[in-house]
């Protein structure tokens, strides 16, 4: 029989959705489920994206440059312009999603058995993509006990060997809501330019920080024109999940011109979807304005709601849209299936995402769940409710 490979055997499910058979045996039995598990805002698209497809007349719907479409790349220079980020058509690289960005970035910058580090816990992907390339990611944990603060730069000199290439963070982070500060950022430039590092950062979140935090780029940083890249998307910022429109962002050209490479490989980036990218970077600031207040509310009643719940702790979100939830269960892979086979409390119940799947040291995150607070405000409430009830009902279940 053929053999399937070891990197696909290695490749981890999904903590995000590989539930999906469970909710979706639910429904089929008429269980009304709160998805809790996955970032899918339920924020409206704006206008002038979905009616710059709506209404284009194209009659031939072709290739664009496989670094994207020049008038879009333009266009996101501006953008980045308006957050001091100072660079050109020519250092942007678009992609299908942050997803294809990631992958092309560490397929570049890595031969098989170099090393990422990553701070964790992380968003899942980054060890799938890193599996893909046969990269090892060498995870610095960070705790819910410290608001998942950034370890200490002595934490990450300690792993640093001859085959790391890249430290990866993401900020606002995913699945944890932190936000790094200024001096953070410094210190991680600071590390990259002396070990020669690659600095890598995911920052699709840029305009979701809450309170006095405030995004501060890997891009705003001087001096590393050589080590930085950036990572972007479009999805999360404009509601645009289903558009597949990423980008990279480096000043670094012989990086730029060996991805230039792999976007060949794979022709083009979506059209339309560019179209539709295009049109939104013409959202006015009052968007953003009514999200973040939108998604402020949704967090501080959120956090509100479990913080009444006895055993449960949680870190206040600076920025994205998750937190970081730790239960009072020894296993939240089993707890969150036992939601969907067999709890509910009229008629509903809970989609979540364990949190293990989001760190790769070994049984940490067993007792944590990530939330995704993309619900509005009554749907978080009895959301809570229910994971009360069902934490109830499941320590008395298994107690013995």
């Amino acid at each position: 029989m053929p053999q399937i490979s070891k990197k696909g055997i290695l490749t981890p499910e999904s903590p995000i959705r590989k539930l999906v058979p469970y909710a979706e045996a639910a429904e089929k039995k008429g269980i009304h489920i709160y998805h809790l598990n996955i970032g899918q805002p339920d924020i409206h698209t704006p206008k002038v994206a979905l009616d710059a497809v709506k209404n284009n007349t194209i009659e031939i719907l072709g290739y664009t440059t496989s670094n994207g479409s020049e008038q879009y790349r333009e266009k996101l220079a501006n953008y980045y312009s308006g957050h001091n980020i100072a660079i050109e058509k020519e250092n942007i690289l678009v992609t299908t999603g942050a997803s294809e960005a990631l992958l092309f970035t560490i397929a570049c910058i890595t031969d098989p058995h170099d090393e990422i580090i990553i701070p964790e816990p992380f968003y899942a992907n980054y060890n799938s993509f890193a599996i893909a390339e046969g990269v090892n990611v060498v995870p610095i944990t960070s705790t819910i006990d410290e608001n998942f603060a950034l370890p200490k730069i002595s934490d990450f000199e300690k792993v640093i060997t001859k085959h790391t290439k890249a430290i990866l963070i993401c900020n606002p982070g995913n699945p944890t809501g932190v936000v790094y500060s200024k001096k953070e950022i410094h210190q991680l430039k600071e590390l990259a330019i002396k070990y020669d590092l690659f600095l890598i950062a995911d920052e699709v979140y840029r305009e979701f920080v809450y309170d006095d935090a405030a995004h501060y780029s890997i891009l705003n940083e001087e001096g590393m024109n050589q080590n930085a890249i950036m990572i972007d998307s479009i999805s999360k910022r404009y509601s645009m999940c289903g558009a597949r429109i990423g980008c990279i962002v480096s000043k670094n050209k012989d990086f730029l011109d060996t991805i230039m490479k792999m976007a060949q490989s794979r022709l083009s980036p979506p059209t339309y979807a560019q179209i539709a990218a295009e049109a939104a970077l013409e959202t006015p600031q009052s968007y953003f304005t009514e999200v973040v207040e939108e998604y402020t509310g949704r967090r501080n009643i959120l956090v509100e709601e479990l913080q009444k719940i006895e055993g449960v702790k949680v870190f206040t979100p600076q920025g994205a849209f998750y937190c970081i939830v730790q239960l009072p269960v020894k296993d939240t892979d089993v707890f969150a299936q036992w939601m969907l086979e067999k709890f509910s409390d009229q008629n509903e119940t809970l989609m979540v995402a364990p949190a293990s799947g989001f760190y790769t040291s070994k049984n940490l995150g067993k007792s944590q769940i990530r939330i995704a607070y993309v619900l509005n405000k009554k749907e978080l409430v009895r959301s809570v409710e229910i994971l009360k009830l069902a934490l109830a009902k499941y320590q008395k279940e298994f107690s013995n």
